[in-house]
């Protein structure tokens, strides 16, 4: 028996699957019934190229939530290249908050998608648990936070972002929050 292989989208394909989860995202954090033939025209796509890339509405919302959640991850790794490691973890951050927005937008899409009715689900390790880990231990090595701070711990101090209300007036608060985080890390770091 041959195994399948995994053959790459053509450009046009690869534009118009990223313009489908943008558009969606966009849709779906505003309405988690929002009617997929809605986000096909937004998009600007038919509905055969729609439901060729996500042939139902489970599929459309965890591609949404599992490509938002690898940018978020991918972010980091542009962030260390491009700054010193404290303002790229606080840049990361900001990211995260919006990231935690959108999915609160999605929740209900997302809890649909995942747990069908009858079923338990224990989400895995994310690349965002890779990220936060890659962050913390390059702000530890340059001695701008303090030492031994997990990634779980961490990611738990940062759920607060989601006992916000991504519908009003979120980012003020986000920002206090995050920057709270910032500061409780900074406290007792070898190099201030």
């Amino acid at each position: 028996m041959q195994e399948k292989k995994h053959t790459p989208l053509r450009s046009d394909a690869q534009r118009n699957r990223e313009r489908i989860l943008e558009v969606a995202l966009a849709e779906l954090t505003r309405s988690a019934d929002t009617p997929l033939s809605a986000i096909a025209k937004k998009a600007g796509v038919g509905q055969g190229t729609f439901y060729r890339h996500f042939p139902n509405r489970e599929l459309l919302v965890l591609e949404v939530y599992r490509h938002e959640m690898q940018q978020v991850a991918d972010y980091a790794t542009q962030l260390l290249e491009t700054r010193e490691p404290d303002r790229a973890l606080r840049e990361w951050m900001d990211r995260f908050a919006q990231f935690a927005m959108a999915k609160a937008g999605l929740a209900d899409a997302i809890r649909l998608a995942t747990n069908p009715p009858g079923t338990i689900h224990k989400p895995g390790p994310t690349p965002v648990i890779a990220a936060a880990e890659l962050l913390l231990r390059a702000n530890e090595e340059a001695g701008t936070i303090r030492p031994g701070v997990t990634a779980d711990v961490f990611l738990l101090a940062l759920f607060g972002l989601w006992q916000i209300d991504p519908r009003g007036d979120w980012q003020p608060r986000a920002t206090r929050l995050v920057d709270l985080v910032m500061d409780g890390l900074r406290a007792g770091a070898p190099g201030r």
